[in-house]
């Protein structure tokens, strides 16, 4: 597992080699401000063995965390992460590894009849019912949630997962009220908290690509308040002296700037906030997706953003305008190429930006 002297130890072995702030404190330990992704890609061994490369050369450059999930590339992704971790010269306990569940995972490629594949596997296997799956292949069903967590500790290798989020809850507005959504949520909190306490993960948090970001009235909308409250009363019912729930992770770039910029966000004293204001308030680690818009950055940025950004490239820049966003912890990005590797750890040489002009982006 990710320790405060293991990746502390790391920063020291690579943290001359960044800009101001590159390492963010994480737990009692530090986590690189840019992260490697493992979404993209199809799910063939060509590609494993790309991302393969690509994170033991991240390893090994300067940037300690990983992103995976059960369901990525059919399960590809998360064994690739295992044995990336074991080939690259690091110390395991310098590494912050962090998975997902909630999307129903293949194995290794897409079969020939997902549907019977999903009731075999999760019905008939009574991991969820029937009305607990939304658009046939997602569930946080606390059986199911327990699991995928089981299969992700198989699947890498690794007796410990340091960060593991249920993964876009909000899916489950299509087939369940919002009151019924929280309270599957709440449930599977209480599974995670009870993994928490064997030591199987470090702590949990929440993976959205809509449901923090959009207004209330959005039909993919979720409170953040509320799920917070979810979390501490998940903790209460299992025992444990405080939640565990420490992460949201959410889509944030120069073009999808809505966790900012949207106040969607009841506070104590009544007011709305944007998701990230309010994460920063309330001590949570934000972790941005699609930092790069899924590669869409990486050719143009809008001339009226780009020129207060600091990078060589579209990328570094897009990269550093995302991990310069108040609250945010790191910056994810897919890297299935060395070359891509390389030029997103340089993006760490190039200090953030500043609070007044990050926010005379939005001015």
């Amino acid at each position: 597992m990710a320790t405060g002297p293991g990746t502390w130890a790391y920063r020291d072995r690579f943290g001359d080699s960044f800009g101001r702030t590159f390492f963010r404190r994480f737990g009692p330990g530090v986590v690189s401000s840019i992260g490697i992704g493992t979404y993209l890609g199809d799910p063939t061994d060509e590609v494993d063995d790309r991302y393969r490369e690509s994170l033991v050369l991240a390893l090994e450059s300067g940037i300690n965390l990983v992103d995976t999930a059960s369901n990525y590339r059919h399960g590809r992704s998360e064994r690739v992460v295992g044995d990336a971790l074991r080939e690259a010269d690091i110390d395991r306990e310098a590494v912050v590894v962090a998975s997902k569940a909630g999307f129903v995972p293949f194995d290794r490629s897409r079969p020939e009849n997902p549907g019977q594949y999903i009731r075999e596997t999760v019905l008939d296997a009574e991991l969820a019912e029937a009305d607990e799956l939304a658009h046939g292949s997602h569930t946080i069903a606390p059986t199911f949630v327990d699991e995928m967590v089981d299969r992700s500790l198989d699947l890498t290798g690794l007796d410990h997962i340091d960060l593991y989020y249920l993964h876009n809850p909000e899916t489950q507005l299509a087939i369940a009220d919002r009151e019924t959504v929280y309270d599957r949520i709440e449930a599977a909190f209480e599974v995670l908290e009870r993994r928490v306490a064997a030591d199987d993960i470090g702590r949990y948090g929440v993976a959205t690509w809509e449901a923090f970001r959009v207004a209330p009235d959005h039909e993919a909308y979720l409170s953040l308040p509320e799920v917070v409250r979810r979390a501490e009363r998940a903790a209460e019912t299992v025992g444990n002296e405080e939640s565990a729930l420490d992460a949201i992770q959410l889509p944030f770039n120069v073009v999808m700037a809505d966790a900012f910029s949207v106040d969607a966000h009841e506070t104590d004293d009544g007011e709305a906030t944007s998701a990230l204001w309010y994460a920063h308030e309330h001590d949570l680690h934000v972790f941005t997706s699609a930092s790069i818009a899924q590669g869409d950055l990486a050719a143009q940025i809008p001339s009226s953003i780009d020129d207060v950004l600091s990078g060589d490239t579209f990328a570094q820049r897009a990269l550093n305008f995302s991990r310069s966003a108040p609250g945010v912890t790191a910056a994810l990005v897919g890297a299935s190429s060395s070359e891509h590797v390389a030029e997103n750890v340089a993006a760490g040489t190039f200090d953030p930006l500043g609070a007044r002009a990050f926010d005379s982006v939005f001015e």
